[in-house]
């Protein structure tokens, strides 16, 4: 018989308490998704191509389009009669229980977005005990983020430096700051095909927004005789004209920005397209959990196995590098097709995530169903932060986690062990 007592996550509750309280959430004043992002267009719009550097994707946003209309192709299959009173959403990653399957993707340049630019998600992780994946392209530092995070759990991404120096450096930093896993972003050698920022030539980085983690290294700084600047938050609203006529006035500290702008863009976005055979590089380097992120084929995530990586982010970017490619869900129905793939994964050897289109907690849970193990969110969260700061991005996960939560147990499911993988059991595609 049904025990009626509280189910016994944070997440349960969330829809009761809103109802309760007579008032919409928030700060954001809504859940849904379109609404938020039209507030956070809506609050940049004085500020020239900063809601694009987010909103914007690779060509004629194709891929963006194709992953969201991919979700629509699969149909959950509720079920009835299941005791899922007491939910779950614990998710067990590489060793470490987590309160939920959701990680906050690393997405950079934050500074254009809020003046607390990533402390916003840094901090909202810490409280919610939602796992924060720091950014290479961040406007804040890897120490000043660790701090920030405090006792959160947290990992770092890399753009991989075109130097083996700078490489070691940022990964020595990582490590002693407490960044539990490296995720190698594979698919970002050169900056996409984006035409909203072409017209405008935006590119925060050449200004000097977006590159901290650059100039606080002291590696990289050593080659131009300098110190590393551990403590420069770019200023905000970011105004390229202004920072451009100051160079033209010969301002000193506009001409220093460009300049290691430039530097560090050619440093850690140089268009140097590594191979495998690098990757031993990084596996060597890093003792911790390797995650490679990017993967779209099967026989990339094949070669993952044979390279040592510990996990991979199913990916395109979302939608943000290559114009037509495949959607991100269709790319994870094929690879867990292969059965190389699915004995290393339940041998525990290979860790599954997904990533570029998850929205709301139905797509999470077929995402799950498909084979990943977690979900990296971005844009949701991106939006939340421009209109309402660390509160907005805790609203958002909170809201998506309770909205995971609920539409688990209407499906049937007490926890996430009960989905995950479960393909045909949980979720149908759509003729």
């Amino acid at each position: 018989m049904a025990d009626s007592t509280a189910t016994g996550n944070p997440w349960s509750s969330y829809m009761l308490d809103l109802y309760s309280s007579r008032a919409a959430p928030q700060p954001l004043g809504t859940v849904v998704f379109e609404e938020i992002e039209a507030k956070a267009r809506e609050k940049l719009k004085d500020y020239g191509g900063a809601f694009m550097y987010a909103g914007g994707s690779a060509g004629t946003n194709a891929t963006y389009r194709a992953n969201r209309q991919a979700f629509e192709k699969y149909g959950i299959i509720p079920r009835m009669l299941v005791n899922a009173t007491k939910r779950s959403l614990e998710t067990t990653i590489f060793g470490v229980t987590h309160s939920s399957p959701i990680f906050i993707a690393p997405i950079g340049v934050q500074g254009i977005f809020h003046p607390d630019a990533e402390f916003n998600p840094a901090r909202a992780g810490k409280a919610l005990g939602v796992p924060y994946i720091l950014s290479t392209a961040a406007s804040r530092t890897i120490e000043e983020i660790a701090e920030a995070n405090g006792d959160g759990h947290r990992w770092f991404q890399l753009y991989w430096p075109k130097n083996n120096d700078v490489t070691l450096s940022l990964l020595k930093r990582a490590k002693e700051n407490n960044y539990k896993a490296l995720v190698v972003t594979l698919d970002t050698m050169s900056i996409g095909w984006r035409r909203h920022d072409l017209e405008s030539a935006y590119i925060p980085f050449l200004h000097g927004v977006g590159v901290q983690i650059g100039k606080s290294d002291p590696v990289f700084m050593a080659k131009y005789g300098k110190q590393p600047v551990t403590n420069e938050h770019p200023e905000f609203p970011y105004d390229p004209s202004k920072i451009d006529k100051g160079v033209a006035a010969g301002d000193a500290k506009a001409k220093e920005a460009i300049f290691f702008g430039t530097e560090w863009l050619k440093e850690a976005n140089s268009g140097l397209y590594r191979d495998w055979e690098d990757l031993k590089f990084l596996r060597e380097n890093w003792e911790g959990p390797l995650v490679l992120k990017g993967i779209q084929s099967v026989h990339d995530a094949e070669k993952a196995i044979d390279y040592g990586a510990d996990g991979i982010v199913v990916s395109n970017h979302g939608g943000r590098q290559v114009d037509g490619a495949i959607p991100s869900l269709l790319a994870l129905e094929m690879i867990m097709k292969s059965s190389k793939v699915k004995a290393a994964q339940q041998a525990g050897k290979l860790t599954i995530f997904f990533d570029s289109g998850i929205r709301t907690g139905s797509d999470i849970i077929k995402a799950l169903a498909l084979g990943a193990q977690a979900v990296l969110l971005g844009r949701p969260w991106v939006y939340g932060s421009i209109v309402g700061g660390q509160a907005g991005v805790e609203q958002v996960l909170r809201h998506t986690l309770a909205d995971l939560d609920n539409t688990l147990g209407l499906a049937g499911f007490a926890s996430i062990k009960e989905i995950q993988g479960k393909g045909e059991e949980v979720i149908v595609k759509l003729t």
